[in-house]
């Protein structure tokens, strides 16, 4: 089935990366600092979280639809107004609550074993993106390469960590479901890569 799209969905999208883009940009600035270090410092975390957070997470949502209509079902991604209002609010208050949307899958149902896969499909894009981001934070020497490189890592090891949790609408509930076995391997690896992030490229 070839995937498709709607404006609904593209706005969404939009919305959604601009959202996460604006709260972690809030989040890693310091609104204290005046004059043009401050201004620089906005614009550089603004294209840091755009590059990392906002495309991990519009990776995340669009391998689930692309699996989804993969298999036959109709699948679309919906943002959450509210949350995306509170999205940007908290990280303007030095916390961040994202919950900007999700995909929603219909037609036929779903049994647990396609409902694990299309729920894996999010945090294994992440896990990809770690793996592109990560060689690059290790081989850079410094500078605003090695700054976006190192958080790329971690913010999407903690993305894929964080959305296996086997909790609510969470992904990792949907692979329990499915496959226990399957559970504990995704969420140790991931577990272990976000852990690995923060001591690596944080601390």
């Amino acid at each position: 089935m070839r995937v498709s799209t709607s404006g609904a969905e593209k706005k969404d999208l939009a919305l959604a990366w601009l959202a996460l883009t604006v709260g972690f940009t809030l989040l890693m600035t310091d609104l204290s600092q005046t004059g043009g270090d401050g201004i620089d410092a906005l614009a550089a975390n603004f294209v840091v979280a755009f590059v990392t957070a906002g495309a991990g997470f519009l990776l995340h949502e669009l391998a689930h639809k692309v699996v989804a209509q993969r298999r036959g079902y109709w699948a679309e991604f919906r943002a959450d107004y509210e949350m995306l209002a509170l999205t940007v609010a908290s990280g303007a208050l030095g916390f961040l609550f994202a919950a900007p949307g999700a995909v929603e899958v219909r037609g036929r149902r779903i049994d647990p074993r396609t409902n694990g896969i299309i729920a894996l499909a999010g945090p294994a894009t992440n896990v990809v993106l770690f793996a592109v981001f990560a060689p690059l934070a290790l081989v850079s020497s410094g500078g605003f390469l090695a700054f976006v490189a190192s958080f790329g890592a971690f913010i999407n090891s903690f993305l894929a960590a964080f959305n296996l949790i086997p909790f609510g609408p969470l992904d990792g509930r949907k692979v329990l479901d499915w496959d226990a076995r399957v559970f504990a391997v995704s969420f140790v690896v991931c577990a272990a890569l976000a852990v690995y992030s923060f001591v690596t490229f944080l601390v």
